[in-house]
């Protein structure tokens, strides 16, 4: 079965072509806030148009305004083509690429941009487990948290803080998707803010 890989949460705005456990296309751009204008030629760039039986999306947490551009694709995409459509969490992804590029690693924080000057943090361990659910922190009481090395678009709010543990300043990759177990692969195509909003949209259907 081909997979599109959806990733709009952060400040990247990454898509890959999976065929089974092989991606066999991929672009990935740091594009800030633009990811509405870029994502659409992304996939229409891929293989075959991006087409695919099932559509993978980053529901969250991130970005509000990302996560709902991705959903939304993802969506519109799968009534066009007949696909199904599933969610994974951010900090899953970024946790699970950690891990596979860090065999010596067993546990990790996943820290992401949370907007008001907060950040999302969630810890894991190896296998692939949430430690702690996620949690929107300001940076001094996420710091004083951190008991093992970060990953993320926020570690720089605890880099400025003065953190002892090793910082990896990184964003998702929609090509790591494979890397996913089934069931962080599975989630429910609706957002995971992290946070309430502060405005309240439309309901996504």
């Amino acid at each position: 079965m081909r997979t599109l890989v959806i990733e709009t949460a952060t400040a990247a705005c990454s898509v890959a072509l999976l065929d089974g456990e092989t991606v066999i296309a991929c672009d990935h751009e740091v594009v800030g806030r633009g990811h509405a204008e870029r994502l659409i030629p992304m996939i229409a760039g891929l293989r075959d148009q991006g087409r695919a039986e099932r559509i993978l999306v980053d529901v969250g947490p991130g970005s509000f305004t990302g996560v709902r551009v991705g959903l939304a694709a993802a969506k519109g995409l799968a009534i066009g083509w007949g696909a199904e459509v599933s969610g994974y969490s951010s900090t899953f992804l970024l946790a699970a690429a950690a891990f596979h590029r860090d065999p010596a690693l067993a546990t990790l924080a996943v820290v992401l941009e949370g907007g008001h000057g907060e950040v999302f943090m969630q810890s894991f361990t190896r296998p692939l487990s949430a430690r702690a659910p996620l949690q929107s922190l300001v940076p001094a009481i996420a710091l004083a948290a951190l008991d093992a090395p970060a990953f993320g678009s926020g570690v720089r709010h605890l880099r400025a803080a003065g953190s002892a543990q090793p910082l990896h300043d990184v964003l998702p990759d929609a090509a790591d998707a494979l890397l996913l177990p089934i069931a962080a692969a599975n989630l429910a195509a609706r957002p995971i803010y992290g946070r309430a909003p502060d405005a309240k949209p439309m309901a996504l259907s």
